[in-house]
């Protein structure tokens, strides 16, 4: 039996897309996924058509890299910067396709002695030496914090492992995300907020609202009074963490060439309507864009249609922009994304003590967190950044080819906030004085390369303990909404698997079911 299947995907995958509203983002994790998993457990007498359309001219979704002084050997992640060992599908697929992954801390430099602090606007809650998000086996949080560091690894380590049954039988493959949550005890975790559900399980301010709030603020914009229980601890989740160099979109372009898939870059689809006979016709026009740059983009070829046995919506529903069948019962639910803005820039300069109150011979961490000041917690705990962003990063040292003076050192730096930056901030934050009126307008001399970027990244994750299932209609997929159980590259990557075994256990079915049929006559 001959199955065609098309992978639509469409818009922002989850996250970095461009400023404008509307503009595509690259294949991601979910869309690759489902073609790379078909390939796999298909038999190899059974032939499959695979088909990914994908709206802008390359691949990669929710990690995206853009080149440090226009370098292709300088290339910075926008953002999904990291996975971790627990990531059974990224790291595997990582080890198939020879990637050569690194330390999240690799690189990064040492003029400072600590590696990571907690700032809540006024002071550090707490500051480490070494590790980077590796929070785990650091005595000073004993020290500082009691038992309430222990309790977390323990409610982080039960959590984790019964999600991961999610991978294996008989919770693999599973045809309701939300039956499945409930029975491997996960939606008692997502029905109540972060802090509701640590404070009756003994982790208490202030370690709660000062580690564990950073951690969901940097991953998800989201404060622990605001996200769920479940999406606090997968935030604790960072053992072994790592990226691939060069960056982390090549395991899903190695998924791709993999599965053998017929890709259709720079094709949006804009409607999908069944027919009688239990298929698809999907609408479609090419165009020649960029994400990068989406002003160049050209007029769109004159619709074309083409038809399929089975479509897999590889995208959030309300930024694909496309029509779906008149005969479904609902379609997906419109859910509120965060709007982030993230900051990438070069300069000579380092962070400024005076900008956190230190004395001017204390260099700040490297990579700095945030929280709330307790007060602003209890009163407001949706507020988003007293400290004007949700984390600096000090990536690693450059050497600057393009200064007028010769090649000079230069330290590249990524911000996470909810707002964009103004030349003010970034004065104050590196100790530098100027009077521009934008980022742009710095002086190069201060900041020679910047590149800022907004997205709906990932969506507000409140507590709730029904998901949106995988099938839509008959021969309908939708993976996205996994987004609101848990929104990370891995569990995009899990939902594809899962939907391309729920597809081939459907073909072997029917097959089966044919040749029963065939024998009876």
């Amino acid at each position: 039996m001959l199955a065609v299947i098309l992978v639509v995907v469409e818009a922002p995958t989850k996250k970095y897309w461009a400023p404008q509203p509307g503009r595509p983002c690259r294949a991601g994790s979910a869309g690759a996924s489902t073609a790379y998993y078909i390939n796999r457990f298909r038999s190899p007498c059974q032939p499959t058509n695979i088909t990914v359309y994908e709206a802008s001219d390359y691949v990669g979704g929710r990690s995206t890299t853009v080149n440090v002084y226009d370098d292709p050997a300088e290339p910075v992640e926008l953002g999904a910067s990291i996975f971790v060992q627990v990531n059974r599908n990224l790291v595997s697929a990582a080890k198939e396709f020879g990637l050569v992954t690194t330390r999240n801390a690799n690189g990064r430099p040492k003029d400072s002695p600590d590696m990571l602090g907690v700032w809540d606007g006024e002071v550090f809650k707490f500051v480490q030496n070494e590790g980077g998000f590796q929070w785990w086996n650091i005595a000073k949080l004993l020290w500082k914090y009691g038992l309430a560091p222990v309790r977390t690894q323990r409610l982080m380590q039960t959590v984790v492992g019964n999600f991961t049954k999610m991978y294996d039988a008989p919770n693999f493959p599973f045809s309701s995300l939300s039956q499945t949550a409930y029975d491997l005890g996960l939606t008692a975790v997502t029905s109540e907020t972060g802090y509701d559900f640590l404070t009756a399980k003994g982790v208490k301010p202030p370690f709660s609202t000062d580690i564990i709030q950073a951690s969901t603020r940097v991953n998800y914009a989201q404060n622990l009074g605001e996200i769920n229980g479940l999406l606090a601890l997968v935030c604790m989740s960072t053992d072994g963490a790592m990226a691939v160099q060069g960056g982390n979109w090549q395991i899903f372009d190695g998924m791709l060439r993999a599965s053998g898939a017929n890709l259709r870059l720079n094709t949006r689809v804009s409607a999908i309507t069944d027919q009688e006979d239990g298929t698809y016709l999907v609408s479609s026009s090419s165009s020649a864009t960029s994400l990068l740059h989406p002003e160049t983009e050209t007029d769109p070829t004159p619709q074309s249609v083409s038809t399929y046995d089975e479509v897999v919506l590889a995208a959030p529903f309300q930024f694909a922009h496309l029509k779906l069948p008149s005969s479904l019962p609902h379609p997906p639910d419109t859910i509120p994304y965060v709007r982030l803005h993230v900051t990438l820039f070069a300069s000579p300069h380092r962070l400024s003590p005076l900008a956190f109150d230190l004395s001017p011979s204390v260099p700040p961490p490297a990579v700095i967190l945030t929280t709330l000041p307790h007060t602003a917690y209890i009163s407001d705990p949706h507020a988003r950044a007293p400290a004007g962003f949700f984390s600096i990063s000090t990536l690693r040292t450059l050497s600057n080819p393009l200064s007028p003076t010769g090649p000079r050192t230069e330290y590249l730096y990524k911000i996470f906030s909810p707002q964009p930056l103004n030349a003010t901030f970034v004065g104050e934050l590196l100790g530098f004085a100027t009077r521009a009126d934008s980022l742009q307008g710095i002086a190069t001399q201060d900041v020679s390369w910047l590149h800022e970027k907004v997205w709906d990244s990932y969506p507000y994750l409140p507590p709730r303990v029904t998901f949106e299932e995988p099938e839509l209609a008959r021969g309908l997929w939708y993976t996205s909404g996994v987004e609101a159980f848990i929104s990370t590259m891995e569990t995009s990557s899990l939902m594809g698997m899962n939907v391309a075994r729920l597809m081939v256990d459907g073909w072997e079915g029917e097959g089966k079911a044919e040749v029963e049929d065939h024998g009876e006559l």
